[in-house]
């Protein structure tokens, strides 16, 4: 059997299963977390791949392959995990050991400061992650939490069936930077860790990104508001015995192009947010969450703080597009009864133009009866001449021959009207 050829982007597409390793982490251990939100075209991409070759300089590592999406390597003592996607960027640091203060900011110095200045793009997320071992006695592990977190605001749960404890507050920081604490039990693996980590860090940067929906339903809101009272007034207009049918028309092709063009300039932003906020309750359920002595889990914090953000959005999105399918059905309402009157007038023409097609019938028939008189008179005329010099031969007055030619005339005329209308019909 002869070898079958393999399509171009085979091995591409297999390796892309496999090209963003979670990482391997043991308790002790710290991560400093960083994503950028960039434009999602060429040129945001390329400086993007830019920038880390700049970092990746700094520490005298080895530089990305030309055109990579992702990159795990060492980073003088640390190691890095970089990771471009559509809208953003994300860098993860790893080094063994923790500082004395519970998430120092100096942790996050591993970014230098002028590699910061000069970041093309705009931070959606940073945080510090400490990763300890996991004490023996889980009481001990509140009081820490109540020290380094907002009380009010903290989330912890027991995960992974007992392999850790993790928590946050999900608030920044004075230093400008989230907090994540995971306590890892002793039987959990190095990988494991690793992917709960790489979790949270998703979970944070996927909320994140899905929340710049919400500042576009507040400003979506006032035109909205505006155009539903327009699009309200004029589908009461359209009941009116007094309405100008021509304008309202216009009107609301106009209220149905500014939908359009707010739901044009929101689609991509409000997909978005759907997809993330998706990617979040996906995370948080891999997490397979216990509670943790009596605390708000993950999940409990994402349904009291994030999901009515999220419900805001869905319900612009969906209000958006009621009133575009309101204004389009209302145009067709109006369409068709623009349609139906412009029927009536033509069904008024035609039966104008019907009377005066009868007039004008009417009219011939009379015509033809005066024609018959006149083509009779002159025919009897032609005969008359014809016959006269025969009135003398038998002694006949012109006016009784006359006479008598008279009306076989007229029907030879009449026959002779008679037979061209049939031929000419």
């Amino acid at each position: 059997m002869p070898p079958v050829n393999d399509h171009p982007l085979r091995h591409r597409l297999t390796a892309e299963l496999h090209a963003r390793p979670f990482p391997v982490l043991k308790a002790p251990a710290m991560a400093a977390y960083l994503a950028i939100k960039h434009s999602p075209d060429d040129v945001a991409r390329a400086r993007a791949h830019d920038q880390l070759t700049a970092l990746l300089d700094h520490y005298g590592a080895p530089r990305p392959d030309v055109g990579a999406t992702h990159y795990f390597g060492a980073l003088g003592n640390y190691t890095v995990k970089w990771e471009q996607h559509t809208e953003f960027v994300t860098y993860t640091v790893f080094q063994t050991g923790l500082s004395e203060r519970a998430f120092d900011p100096a942790e996050f110095e591993v970014f230098p400061r002028h590699w910061l200045d000069g970041m093309a793009g705009v931070c959606m997320t940073s945080a510090l992650i400490r990763i300890l071992p996991r004490p023996a006695d889980d009481a001990r592990i509140m009081p820490e939490l109540d020290n380094w977190l907002v009380a009010e605001s903290i989330a912890v749960a027991d995960v992974l069936d007992g392999s850790a404890v993790v928590a946050s507050d999900f608030r920044i920081d004075p230093a400008g930077h989230l907090r994540f604490a995971v306590y890892a039990s002793d039987t959990t693996g190095p990988g494991r860790v690793g992917r709960i980590v790489q979790r949270l860090c998703e979970i944070e940067t996927y909320k994140s990104m899905s929340l710049l929906g919400f500042p576009k339903t507040r400003e979506l809101a006032g035109p909205l508001n505006t155009l539903d009272t327009q699009l309200n007034d004029l589908t009461g207009a359209m009941r009116s015995p007094d309405a100008r049918t021509e304008e309202t028309l216009h009107a609301l092709l106009d209220v149905s192009v500014a939908l359009e063009q707010q739901g044009a300039r929101s689609a991509y932003r409000f997909a978005a947010t759907g997809a993330y906020a998706a990617l979040v309750a996906e995370r948080i359920a891999v997490l397979r969450e216990a509670r943790f002595m009596g605390r708000q889990s993950f999940a409990e914090f994402m349904m009291r703080r994030y999901e009515p953000a999220m419900r805001t959005v869905k319900a612009t999105e969906a209000r958006l597009h009621a009133m575009s399918a309101r204004a389009i059905r209302a145009s067709e309402l109006l369409r068709t009864q623009v349609d139906v009157e412009r029927s009536a007038q033509n069904q008024a023409i035609l039966a104008s133009m019907d009377r005066r097609s009868d007039l004008q019938l009417r009219l011939q028939r009379t015509v033809e009866g005066l024609s018959v008189v006149a083509i009779s008179y002159y025919a009897v005329s032609l005969v008359g001449y014809l016959l006269y010099p025969l009135a003398a031969h038998f002694e006949i007055s012109k006016g009784l021959l006359t006479a008598a030619a008279t009306l076989p005339v007229i029907g030879a005329v009449w026959l002779m009207l008679r037979r061209i209308k049939r031929h000419v019909e």
